[in-house]
């Protein structure tokens, strides 16, 4: 039986009772293919396993300066799985632009210190009634505010403004999940009315939902313009006033996959680890 680690909250961490609850939705696929799943908080580094999940390594965007530096250290005889250069390019939402350079249409962006005179220049910029200020590292809406004009904001180094997008509480966000490079499924996720946020806590709805050819082939699209192939990844579009659809968020690091919502997800990412060994 082949070991892998999967990098798992750190031990002062409040995600690591949800973590380990999903990663046991994986076991059983892992187990039938020869391999068994050692967790590993992340902060701790490389292990001993014959390789590493990177899949549950929630809540490094609390010690960045330590996540970044295991990233550069991680011994090129440990395989990593996504790469540590992969994981350090998604680190910082600044990949955002790289993709737009790509051709990527993306959720209008401005990087940069988020002050009162940032956020009203912002306003101004993108025509927005509202906007929504954001850490360019972050991860569960951490430090994330919706304000309007003339509301005074906390300053904000390293920040990402964008406008408030209202279909994420109509259409929703439409998230792409992407196992060895081949689609797996797709997850509609929607806030609650008067809210932005859609994960669970705060009140979003996730269901699957079976996307229409154009909405695959933009995720798609976003898929093959990144530095390196994923072992996972997944895609979140959001619909603008325009009516077209704009990349949200890529995330390459620590996804949840939803395989509560997709059986065969654990078997695919199964495979997909096994025939990286």
């Amino acid at each position: 039986m082949r070991s892998i680690d999967v990098l798992m909250p750190t031990a002062a961490s409040d995600y690591g009772a949800v973590a380990a609850e999903i990663l046991d939705q994986y076991r059983d696929a892992f187990t039938a293919r020869g391999m068994a799943l050692a967790t590993r908080p992340w902060d701790q580094g490389p292990g001993d396993g014959g390789a590493t999940l990177a899949l549950f390594s929630w809540g490094y965007h609390l010690d960045v300066a330590r996540w970044e530096a295991m990233l550069v250290a991680w011994p090129a005889e440990r395989l990593l799985l996504n790469g540590p250069a992969l994981l350090a390019w998604n680190t910082r939402k600044t990949y955002l632009l790289e993709l737009e350079a790509a051709g990527i249409p993306i959720v209008p962006s401005w990087f940069g210190h988020a002050d009162d005179d940032s956020v009203a220049a912002a306003f101004e910029r993108f025509g927005a009634g509202e906007l929504v200020v954001k850490p360019q590292v972050s991860g569960g809406s951490f430090r994330t505010v919706r304000v309007k004009p003339g509301d005074a904001i906390e300053p904000l180094d390293d920040a990402i403004i964008q406008p408030f997008v209202p279909a994420v509480s109509g259409e929703g966000e439409l998230s792409f999940l992407f196992i060895g490079g081949v689609f797996s499924h797709a997850v509609r996720k929607v806030a609650k009315q008067g809210d932005f946020r859609i994960q669970p806590q705060f009140g979003g709805q996730f269901s699957r939902f079976a996307p229409e050819a154009s909405q695959l082939a933009l995720a798609e699209t976003v898929i093959a313009a990144l530095p390196e192939a994923p072992l996972y990844a997944r895609v979140d579009l959001l619909r603008l006033a325009d009516d077209s659809l704009a990349l949200m968020e890529l995330e390459a690091i620590e996804p949840d996959l939803y395989p509560h919502m997709a059986p065969e997800l654990p078997g695919r990412l199964a495979d997909a680890v096994a025939a990286r060994l």
